[in-house]
């Protein structure tokens, strides 16, 4: 039996670690910038620290407004991964709306306790504490411990260091999304949010490399809308960015998740299919035309125009050996539906 294993059933945590422990691991936190290695930290240092039968982390999501389980660890979890909160709802949706830890030792008695997760996976939560993750005064979530207080009341002491913690976690996984958002930002079009050109530029040299070495074909779509001068001129330039961006949603729910939307550059697109012939990549293009054709644009504006765009494909290794050579001539086919009646598709 190890020293751990001699302690008492409901020593406190301050007496499991040291403080300087427990600011070598704050470090190490704020020294991560990949939101999933600071969650990985707070993984192995809450099983260091305490052995509830159930935790969680919740962490809110800033569009929906709800807190959905980045991590969820007990029985049953699998049954309730997937259920969202809303702000308010039961003890963690009241932590992450107040912004103020909770120790229950008897959620009967609470009025706040929601049964709903436990209906959902067919546990029983006697009691709670529940920890918010805030940075600057934001919540980015909560960390909630189930059926870790016993028979005696807890202190609210005991969990000083954990919240401790849980501060330099806050801070850490603030900070990680912050650097993946710069990231980002190098590699997506800040208008549309599609990739940019200079993703596009890495994303096609793998592909052909994977399209040589396997003898498989990779496809591209070049696309440029019809007109779009005509409605900068008449609508203003807003309205055009705006039809940009919903062109860009329009691109990105009509491909499958192995290809590539990205905006080549003004109102020029381009769409990367790897592991595709031209064929299929025609027929794709002839479904998206249509799809646009029959869509209304600025419709919040209350303007609701039409637009159309010329297509053209071009493959690897059918039309071109690289994928400077795959871009040009897919261009120079689109360009070839200019001329001629724009609103169609061309293969090279």
């Amino acid at each position: 039996m190890n020293r751990r294993d001699k302690q008492p059933k409901n020593l406190k945590i301050n007496q499991l670690k040291p403080l300087p422990i427990f600011n070598e691991v704050g470090k190490a936190l704020t020294s991560i910038l990949d939101v999933d290695e600071v969650i990985k930290t707070i993984v192995d240092t809450i099983r260091e620290m305490v052995n509830p039968q159930q935790w969680s982390l919740l962490l809110l999501d800033e569009y929906s407004n709800q807190l959905y389980f980045k991590i969820i660890v007990g029985d049953n979890a699998d049954s309730i991964k997937d259920e969202r909160l809303n702000i308010g709802e039961g003890i963690a949706g009241w932590v992450a709306k107040e912004g103020k830890f909770l120790i229950i030792p008897d959620v009967s008695t609470d009025t706040r306790f929601s049964s709903k997760l436990d209906h959902i996976s067919g546990n029983e939560t006697k009691s709670i504490v529940c920890i918010p993750l805030k940075s600057k005064n934001k919540i980015l979530g909560v960390i909630e411990f189930i059926n870790i207080v016993d028979d005696e009341t807890f202190i609210h002491n005991d969990f000083a260091l954990l919240t401790t913690i849980t501060d330099y976690a806050a801070i850490a996984i603030e900070n990680a999304r912050y650097v993946s958002k710069i990231k980002n930002m190098t590699i997506t079009d800040d208008l549309t949010g599609l990739f940019n050109s200079r993703y596009l530029n890495r994303f096609l040299e793998y592909e052909s490399e994977i399209c040589r070495r396997y003898l498989s074909s990779l496809s591209l779509i070049f696309i440029d809308l019809d007109g779009f001068k005509f409605i900068n001129d008449n609508h203003g330039h807003l309205c055009g960015s705006k039809i940009l961006k919903e062109f860009g949603d329009l691109l990105h729910k009509n491909i499958r998740r192995v290809d590539i939307a990205c905006r080549f550059g003004g109102d020029e697109f381009v769409i990367v299919m790897p592991q595709t012939t031209k064929k299929s990549a025609y027929q794709v293009a002839m479904k998206i035309r249509e799809i646009i054709n029959s869509t209304e644009f600025l419709i919040d504006e209350g303007i609701n125009v039409k637009i159309t765009a010329s297509f053209g494909i071009a493959a690897i290794p059918e039309d071109a050996n690289d994928p400077a050579g795959l871009v040009q001539i897919a261009d120079a086919a689109m360009y070839k539906v200019k001329e001629d009646q724009k609103n169609g598709v061309m293969m090279a």
